[in-house]
């Protein structure tokens, strides 16, 4: 096929030696099966800003942490220069994460470079050879559902640990290969640690997951893997080879409201003792 214009540098600089067709085109990027010498990868080409549907929202970005200090500062103004630096960071943080979950032990497709708003990553194959399906897009045995549900959680504990929630997990953004899933999509992961949104992230991602794998064995749906995952990891005892339950006990013990309130009037009074004036009796 023609060469994209936007892949051209690439096949200049020698990295691609032939792009062979379009993988597919969504809100975020296009992406192009390529022939690297004699391995066939994928190019995912992010679209430009005033091109692209998704936003950049702020709850996603939060606890991002930049090494220079100089982009940092640039970012948080509304300059073309801090758009244009906004815009890179963003673009850059699924390369990050890809780098950082492939080391982690996470199945997701390795990374093999990222210039000018172009990732190069190995192409996710089925067993002939072809680009592997969506998880939407393949019917599942109720065997091959607990299977990979397993898989799946067994990846966003390991995600976790390594510091990073996905943030928008589902059937769309998980391929299937002969072994089994393949977590893609990963622009918006967001700081476990550093964000506010990231319980809840996770609660949705593994809520998403068991929906999901739940049309195929109805018993997940009576699991509650993200409120325990969470807990755990809370509590410093989550390790990438924790053995789950499903299960998760909610803490059901009343809260004395009276001592409670009790403790908050302390509190104001020695706050309010603080802040008075100094009176030295003259």
């Amino acid at each position: 096929m023609k060469v994209p214009k936007r892949l051209q540098p690439l096949v200049d600089d020698g990295m691609i030696d032939e792009v062979i067709a379009q993988l597919m085109s969504g809100k975020e990027a296009q992406v192009y099966v390529v022939r690297c010498g004699g391995s066939l990868r994928c190019a995912k080409v992010f679209k430009e800003a005033r091109q692209r549907s998704f936003k950049q929202a702020v709850q996603y970005q939060e606890g991002r942490k930049m090494r220079n200090s100089r982009r940092a500062r640039a970012m948080s103004k509304k300059t073309r220069y801090g758009q244009k630096e906004q815009e890179q960071a963003w673009l850059s943080a699924e390369v990050d994460a890809l780098y950082r979950l492939a080391a982690a032990g996470v199945r997701v497709p390795e990374p093999f470079g990222f210039v000018d708003g172009v990732l190069l990553m190995e192409l996710v194959a089925d067993e002939e050879g072809y680009a592997a399906p969506r998880l939407d897009d393949v019917t599942l045995t109720p065997e091959q559902a607990r299977d990979y549900h397993a898989q799946v959680m067994a990846d966003v504990v390991r995600m976790l640990c390594a510091g990073l929630v996905h943030g928008d997990l589902s059937e769309f953004n998980v391929l299937v290969d002969r072994h089994g899933p393949v977590i893609i999509d990963l622009p918006q992961a967001v700081d476990a640690a550093g964000n506010n949104n990231a319980a809840m992230m996770l609660q949705r991602d593994v809520d998403n997951m068991r929906a999901y794998f739940g049309r195929f064995t109805p018993e997940l749906l009576a699991t509650d893997y993200g409120r325990e995952i969470w807990a755990l990891y809370e509590a410093g005892e989550l390790h990438p080879e924790s053995a789950l339950t499903g299960v998760f006990e909610r803490d059901t013990t009343s809260v004395d409201v009276a001592d409670l309130m009790e403790v908050i009037d302390d509190v104001r009074a020695e706050e309010a003792e603080r802040l008075a004036p100094a009176w030295d009796g003259a």
